[in-house]
């Protein structure tokens, strides 16, 4: 089965901490809000420290249109990007430039075409025949979808070396005029993260450099619930991209997500006993809760993404793969099963099974 070789992440240069956040958004919201200091403990509850922007706070304190933001996104993903897959290629043995057979770009935050990986290319020393596969949309989902994808082609291509560069500048959504709770919940959860994974067929020559149980991803599913298009996504606007954030997630999430991971593991001849790790997108401290309630699971499977939101909140489809880099850095023992999980608009699931060998 195709494995994950490699996992390696780009951090936006601005960590803003919570509280500074905060202060920020009352001094925002105070004129809508009368009530803003009953709504502020958000902002604590959430059990988010710190976040990283490409900007500095103060950049946000005045309106931007949506070229402006825009184009701050284009420049920023170019420049995240390359570091991200510079590390990734470069801390990867035996894997160089050259032995890289498609590049699967995954984002919702921003617009560009030609797409940010043609762009990189024009830095990084790719071979001009590289497969381009940009992907858009997906929100949250993305990153744990773009792992399915790539394995699906490593499947179809067993010798290939496959990147998902996954880029979300969330903060460059932020709508400066926008003073409804959802901006206001949105402006206390999400953040800017890039990350790279590097997927090899089982013909590689790069896993025979490999002295350590790697994750190698052996099924996926993917699931979208009909009639659920207003529970997340955007609204595009004149001003660009306006967040749809239903309060109901949580109650969704316990509800629809059980039966779903149980169907998928009985199609493997699994059950939730059999999960050893859980890498999971980590939406918010609810999403994480409901995760755990809905599928009865262990407190500790849950601490790797608990701990990624605590430091970086969520960077919408690039935050599953810092879950999954964590797992990486960890001693798994061969033959452990993991569970990869990422919930996004449509309402959308994409699931992973893989077993570390």
């Amino acid at each position: 089965m195709p494995k994950i070789l490699k996992v390696e992440t780009a951090i936006p240069p601005y960590c803003i901490n919570q509280e500074e956040v905060a202060i920020f958004a009352e001094n925002l919201f105070s004129e809508n809000f009368r009530d803003i200091k009953r709504l502020l403990p958000v902002f604590q509850n959430g059990e988010i420290e710190s976040r990283h922007f490409v900007h500095d706070i103060d950049w946000f304190k005045k309106p931007k249109s949506f070229q402006e933001k825009n184009d701050s996104f284009v420049e920023k993903s170019v420049e995240l990007g390359i570091e991200a897959i510079r590390k990734c290629i470069e801390n990867s043995h035996g894997v160089s430039y050259g032995d890289i057979d498609a590049i699967f770009t995954i984002c919702t935050t921003g617009l560009a075409t030609p797409s940010i990986e043609a762009r990189i290319m024009n830095h990084l020393p790719f071979p001009d025949h590289v497969k381009r596969i940009p992907i858009w949309g997906l929100g949250c989902a993305g990153g744990a979808s773009g792992l399915a994808r790539a394995y699906e082609y490593c499947l179809a291509f067993p010798k290939a070396n496959v990147l998902v560069l996954t880029i979300e500048l969330c903060s460059l959504t932020f709508q400066h005029g926008d003073r409804s709770k959802s901006n206001l919940i949105g402006t206390s959860l999400f953040a800017d993260g890039t990350a790279c994974s590097l997927l090899c067929g089982d013909e590689s020559p790069a896993l025979n450099e490999s002295r350590t149980p790697l994750p190698a991803i052996f099924a996926t599913q993917s699931t979208t619930m009909k009639n659920s298009l207003d529970v997340m996504g955007w609204n595009i606007k004149d001003n660009g991209l306006f967040v749809v954030f239903s309060k109901d997630i949580p109650t969704i999430i316990e509800d629809w997500l059980k039966p779903n991971v149980e169907s998928f593991l009985s199609k493997n001849n699994l059950s939730l006993k059999d999960i050893k790790h859980f890498v999971a997108h980590p939406g918010g401290k609810k999403v994480i809760d409901a995760y755990e309630t809905a599928l009865g699971l262990d407190h500790s499977l849950l601490d790797s993404a608990r701990d990624i939101l605590r430091r970086f909140g969520n960077m919408s489809s690039a935050t599953i793969q810092y879950v999954l880099q964590d797992h990486l850095n960890k001693e798994i023992q061969t033959g452990d099963i993991g569970l990869g999980v990422a919930l996004g608009p449509g309402f959308s699931s994409e699931l992973l099974l893989m077993r570390w060998e």
